[in-house]
């Protein structure tokens, strides 16, 4: 294996510890700078939102540099926000540092997904770019809760610290191990927003939106959740994230394999079940034992909509994917803003630390109903196909019958410079 990829997958760990991290410290960094926890949140969400940003425009603003420089410079964007947060004395500044280094986060894993495939034979690149990804993965899995952990046992911005020196090492690794990379011929902008003229298009990525944001309004703000309704002491809860990091995983890796068979079905029936867990939650919360549960399922329903979301939109943009594939992986980060404003607003009414998971089902429910909506609007498109299809092959599944060219046969050029962040991962990781 070269090198260069575990530089990769360091970087992707980095860049994903600064993104999950900061949600089992919100209490911490709450009493700190004597803010509400509605206030707090914004930590989240104005990450979310500079991710939504920077996945598009400092993508397109750098695809004419050497891969290789950009990356370099990425990360030291990176680290500066980073460095910024854990020196910080104040509410504003920190927030500086949380968007500082969001700024990095989508250009990094789309840029990157290609430099990883450019390090190893035809045969290997799509395996190559799973490895990269591993480092967002063990984010979740790993990091998260031994970040939680530290910060909690020596104050939070000993995590920031941390994730700064990890930013270091990962820079080295990339200017030392990374061979020289060329820059990525350019595209032609009108012909990337053309595929927005797809209300499939659009139809996908409000899905991702509101699925994913109905997520996220659930688990921003779990560390109250888990402290104040079901009774866990705060030192537990960087083992509790270690079942969310644990059900992400498996999800990702499960929702990967359901969507190359029937992909919209599976997509309909993941929503289902993801409104189901939440409503769940939201009612036996109080019970430390479902709590432990609801964390494993919401974890994995949740992070289950992603490598079907992403092929969707993929798909539906195939004649020039690239800006929409990008507009996706800003939409995954949209939806994390608005699922914890979401929630936020719930906590500032007076609702309870349970409220912020009741939002989070309202907000997949609407999910589930756009992605019905859109699934008939698919079908009745290309039934002529279909039946031409069936008449050839009565065993065709419905993903084959509806999409009948989603699987794609060059996975490397389906991960353009301008897809970012879990959906990339998740895509690659269903793809292998």
């Amino acid at each position: 294996m070269p090198a260069g990829l575990i530089a990769l997958a360091l970087g992707g760990f980095g860049i994903g510890l600064t993104e999950f991290v900061i949600m089992g410290l919100l209490p911490e960094v709450a009493a700190d700078f004597r803010v509400s926890e509605a206030s707090a949140g914004w930590f989240i969400s104005g990450y979310a939102l500079s991710v939504t940003v920077g996945a598009l425009v400092v993508t397109a603003a750098v695809t004419k540099l050497p891969r290789k420089s950009v990356l370099i410079g990425l990360l030291v964007l990176f680290i500066a926000g980073n460095l910024l947060s854990a020196v910080s004395e104040s509410y504003s500044t920190m927030l500086i540092g949380r968007i500082i280094a969001a700024l990095c986060h989508g250009a990094f894993f789309g840029i990157g997904s290609v430099v990883a495939a450019s390090l190893v034979p035809a045969s290997r690149k799509a395996g190559a770019i799973a490895i990269m990804f591993t480092g967002l993965t063990a984010a979740n899995v790993l990091g998260v809760p031994f970040g939680t952990l530290l910060g909690q046992n020596f104050g939070w911005r000993s995590t920031f610290w941390a994730i700064t020196l990890i930013g270091v090492v990962a820079l080295a690794g990339i200017a030392l191990l990374v061979p020289k990379q060329d820059a990525a011929a350019a595209k032609s902008l009108r012909s990337e927003l053309g595929a927005f003229k797809s209300t499939q298009v659009w139809l996908s990525i409000l899905v991702t939106i509101l699925g994913f944001g109905g997520m996220f309004g659930a688990f921003t703000y779990i560390a109250f959740t888990l402290t104040e309704v079901s009774g866990f002491a705060s030192t537990s809860v960087p083992w509790l994230l270690v079942l969310f990091g644990a059900g992400l995983f498996v999800g990702n890796f499960m929702g990967g394999k359901a969507a190359d068979k029937a992909l919209d079905k599976s997509l309909i029936l993941i929503l289902s079940g993801l409104v189901a867990v939440l409503v769940f939650f939201a009612l036996t919360a109080s019970s430390p034992v479902a709590t432990l549960v609801s964390l494993a399922l919401m974890g994995g329903f949740g992070f289950a909509t992603v490598p079907g979301l992403q092929m969707r939109v993929m798909h539906f943009a195939s004649s020039a994917p690239t800006l929409a594939s990008g507009a996706n992986i800003g939409a995954f980060n949209l939806g994390n803003a608005l699922g914890a404003w979401l929630g936020g607003v719930t906590i500032s009414a007076g609702l309870g630390y349970t409220s912020p998971i009741w939002a989070g089902a309202g907000i997949t429910l609407a999910a589930l109903a756009v992605m019905v909506a859109a699934g008939a609007a698919a079908r009745r498109t290309v039934a002529p196909h279909a039946t031409d299809q069936h008449a050839a092959d009565p065993n065709a599944d419905d993903r084959h019958t509806t999409y009948p060219n989603a699987a794609d046969p060059n996975p490397v050029s389906a991960v353009p410079a301008g897809t970012a962040d879990v959906g990339s991962e998740s895509r690659e990781a269903a793809a292998r």
